[in-house]
């Protein structure tokens, strides 16, 4: 078949479901933030040690020359 359930592109992931802000008080509101905050910064880290990873296999399997 051409157009099987693989080749079509997979839907987006949505990850964070963002709770209604307007129930939310602005100390409640800075909590959110600073934990979107932290999250941030854990996935840099992700993205950075797997970046670093990369480049090693790279610079592994590079051909001398």
């Amino acid at each position: 078949m051409i157009n099987s359930e693989e080749d079509l592109p997979k839907p987006a992931r949505t990850l964070l479901a963002p709770p209604p802000l307007d129930s939310l008080g602005v100390a409640e509101l800075n909590a959110y933030i600073a934990d979107l905050q932290a999250e941030i910064a854990r996935v840099r880290a992700k993205i950075a040690a797997k970046d670093a990873h990369k480049e090693a296999a790279a610079a592994f399997f590079k051909k001398p020359g």
